[in-house]
């Protein structure tokens, strides 16, 4: 196979990671594999211990992506025994514990908003029970043996949890062994994952080196900072933006992103050239230009990856009409509540627009609750519920609530 040249490859693979081990090696296994006409096996395990895919995830699935469209080979392994123990990286408490078949179930799922990213044609998928369900106990003693108590007690946060008295199981010991050992078993030449990854990646060159094969490399993309400029991208944090929502609600999300991570979403995110970036954002910090076009153009850049451009300048145009009263979004919630006469506030607390009556009494008082399309202005006011009504209540800009009676 004809590869581009090296030096163009790695232009592009460099772009956005933050670090390689070791550093000097990836130009020479891109060179092998330039010479021969074999393309490298570029390793991604996930465990699917839950099936949303968010955009913090995207940022490695993208860099699987350069390396399809520059001719190497990706091989996913979904950790279906792995998922079992869960990854302790970054955790203060062990993972809770999945049933087998809740790890395919999401599988199934995380797989479909995979190849929204990756291309299907150039992946080689393994469950690595393919591997641990016939593996003899005498094997996993021989594969912990090459590990200590003490190597891993380096880790942060098994150090963390061993200094404040936290529990460590035995089996969370075991997991850095098994994510190793799907290194050997796929015969990988360069591992993806976030910087948290690292001392996982690297136990699969240990194990590697144990069995005398060629030693991958570890390449480590910085971890997404979510919506909100502060923390990691996360679901349960309310900070994400999924792969799988409505085109006019990621864009929104993405438009009313915090101004200091604009530059770095669209370094991770998009493939503009980094010099029009720089120049883009210069321009955004001088006054030149306003920063509001430079998250629409982000926003757009972003939908049409996963809907289309015209979708994407739809979405643009959805998000006026929302904010001018004229349409509703795709987010909008839908809640019941018993027929009947309502207070206000009642209805508000009712369909959990708020969590008390004087959280939803003061927004009230601010002119931010709109029902059936009237500004609500007297918290205490009544509202007559036939049976067959339907409501549409609003919360601030963008928060709202279709009720069903």
């Amino acid at each position: 196979m004809q590869f581009p040249p090296v030096k163009d490859q790695m232009d592009i693979l460099l772009r956005g990671v933050a670090e390689i081990i070791p550093a000097d090696e990836l130009e020479q296994k891109l060179q092998k594999s330039y010479e021969t006409g074999i393309p490298l096996r570029i390793k991604l395990g996930v465990d699917p211990t839950a099936p949303d895919v968010h955009l913090g995830h995207t940022v490695v699935m993208r860099k699987l992506r350069q390396f399809q469209d520059l001719g190497h080979t990706v091989v996913l392994i979904v950790g279906d025994y792995t998922a079992q123990i869960g990854d302790p990286s970054g955790r203060n408490k062990a993972r809770p514990r999945l049933s087998h078949e809740q790890v395919l179930e999401n599988a199934k799922e995380y797989q479909q908003q995979f190849f929204r990213v990756v291309r299907e044609d150039r992946v080689e998928i393994h469950y690595n029970g393919e591997w641990f369900s016939k593996l003899p106990f005498s094997k996993v003693t021989e594969l912990m043996g090459q590990f200590t108590v003490a190597q891993m007690l380096e880790r942060e946060d098994f150090h963390n949890r061993y200094a404040s008295n936290s529990p460590i199981s035995l089996h969370e010991f075991m997991y850095p062994m098994m994510q190793g050992y799907d290194s050997v078993a796929i015969k990988s030449d360069v591992e993806l994952g976030g910087t948290d990854q690292k001392f996982n990646v690297c136990r699969g060159r240990d194990l590697q080196m144990y069995e005398g094969m060629p030693l991958q490399i570890g390449m480590f993309m910085p971890i997404l900072l979510g919506t909100d400029g502060k923390s990691k991208m996360s679901k349960s944090l309310g900070n994400y933006v999924g792969v799988n929502e409505p085109a006019d609600v990621m864009y929104h999300k993405i438009y009313n992103l915090a101004d200091s991570i604009v530059e770095n979403w669209y370094e991770l995110l998009t493939d503009i050239p980094m010099e029009e970036i720089k120049k883009m954002m210069a321009d955004v910090a001088s006054g030149a230009l306003n920063p509001n076009v430079a998250k629409d153009r982000l926003a757009k850049n972003i939908v049409a990856q996963y809907y289309g451009k015209e979708a994407a300048e739809a979405a643009a145009t959805k998000e006026k009409e929302i904010h001018s009263g004229n349409a509703i979004p795709s987010d909008a919630k839908e809640c019941k509540v018993e027929t009947g006469d309502y207070k206000a506030l009642d209805l508000l607390v009712s369909i959990k627009a708020f969590a008390s009556k004087g959280e939803a009494r003061r927004m009230v008082q601010n002119g931010g609750v709109k029902i059936a399309g009237e500004k609500l202005a007297d918290p205490m006011a009544e509202v007559k519920i036939a049976g067959d009504d339907k409501l549409l209540v609003q919360v601030g800009k963008r928060n709202f609530f279709k009720v069903n009676f």
